[in-house]
């Protein structure tokens, strides 16, 4: 069989495309000025940050006024929480909601905000990583600054129903903040329709750079600086603007968002088509909701093999994947998402992540499914843990 390479690990991050790269050049030898300063150069560099964010506006529905630039969607969604935590503290809510399952960067600091006096409630979302919108109006209180929702969940690929959540805070008068890290360019995003007041993105998974992305802040709000300095981005976000990841920004998210439909249209029947494949190995699981996921991802769980050597044979066949265990981040406990949709630890250690694009084709979709179960096979074949569950052996 001929070893083909395969990325289908875009939910971790994707290639800057020749559109984007061909747009930030000119901003490293010829056009380098500095967006600050008064000479042409500078006003040239300020004119086109400006237009990126028009872009970055026109993808969201939302003014240019209403969008800043930062340097990556974890940056973003820290300016939101820590930003609205310390402007409602003074008005005595220092009540926070978010989900179990969220991103690393919100629960972190959700964390690092329970140390310093805020409370933090965390929502439970059901077994197909799905949350209730009445457990967020339950979990409302006259206290509560911020409910902080992801769009999408950047493992199982569940989306939520943000605009419900986005009503029931608006109802109570709370702010509603949504990682939307995962999902811009993949569905279609109205802040206003929607009711968001505040939504993070980052660049490079929309095939931008790595280190550019943005957040919306509805306007009205006014967050404090998260980084103090210059006047950059209206006084409000210091720090001499990265003009060529800003231009690459705007051109990505310009192309991302352009025939969403058209896109998703080639992309969920191979996706599809992984998923039914993949389950047809024994002993395996989809995790999340089949049909409210986003375009591109699927997750299974695959009983009795461990997900890091998973990956690496994977690698050597030339396929780019991801595990549910985070032993590659230096931990050995499994995903915190797949344990919050109930999957014992040693179920969460063997599930793959798949997350694909339009550039995976149906002959790639063919390799994958043909080189998965023999490597399955081979790894049950040493694993003590299939062994016990041959033996009808419940899992200790």
């Amino acid at each position: 069989m001929e070893k083909r390479f395969i990325y289908a690990d875009n939910a971790a991050t994707t290639q800057v495309s020749e559109e984007v790269l061909s747009a930030m050049l000119p901003y490293f030898r010829t056009a380098y000025g500095n967006a600050s300063s008064i000479y042409k150069l500078g006003r040239d560099a300020q004119r086109d940050v400006e237009a990126a964010r028009e872009k970055v506006a026109a993808a969201l529905g939302a003014k240019p006024s209403e969008i800043f630039f930062t340097s990556c969607g974890s940056e973003s969604d820290n300016w939101a929480i820590k930003g609205t935590a310390e402007a409602m503290a003074k008005r005595g809510k220092k009540h926070i909601i978010t989900s179990v399952f969220e991103h690393h960067a919100v629960l972190h600091t959700c964390e690092y905000l329970e140390k310093h006096g805020y409370e933090v409630t965390y929502v439970p979302v059901n077994d197909k990583g799905l949350i209730d919108p009445e457990d967020i109006r339950k979990a409302i209180r006259e206290d509560t600054a911020l409910v902080t929702i992801m769009f999408a969940n950047n493992e199982i690929g569940t989306i939520q129903p943000i605009a419900e959540i986005a009503a029931i805070c608006r109802e109570n008068k709370v702010l509603f903040h949504t990682d939307a890290v995962q999902a811009v360019g993949h569905v279609d995003i109205d802040v206003n329709a929607m009711g968001i007041d505040m939504l993070s993105l980052s660049g490079h998974k929309i095939h931008a750079q790595k280190g550019i992305g943005a957040l919306y802040i509805r306007r009205g709000i006014n967050l404090p600086n998260l980084i103090h300095g210059g006047g950059q981005e209206r006084g409000k976000r210091a720090g001499t603007e990265n003009v060529p990841a800003i231009v690459g920004l705007g051109v990505a998210i310009e192309a991302a968002t352009r025939n969403i439909a058209e896109k998703n249209a080639a992309i969920v029947p191979r996706r599809n088509r992984l998923i039914d494949g993949i389950l047809k190995i024994p002993r395996t699981r989809l995790n999340g909701d089949r049909d409210k996921r986003l375009p591109g991802n699927l997750n299974i769980s695959i009983e009795g093999i461990e997900g890091e050597s998973l990956l690496l044979m994977l690698d050597m066949n030339g396929i780019c994947a991801s595990s549910g265990s985070a032993c590659t981040s230096g931990s050995l406990d499994p995903s915190h998402v797949l344990l919050s949709i109930g999957l014992k630890h040693e179920i969460a250690h063997g599930s793959l992540r798949l997350s694909i694009e339009d550039d995976v084709t149906d002959e790639d979709v063919d390799y994958i499914l043909e080189v998965l179960p023999g490597i399955v096979e081979r790894l049950r074949s040493m694993s003590p843990v299939w062994e016990k569950i041959m033996k009808g052996e419940d899992y200790q």
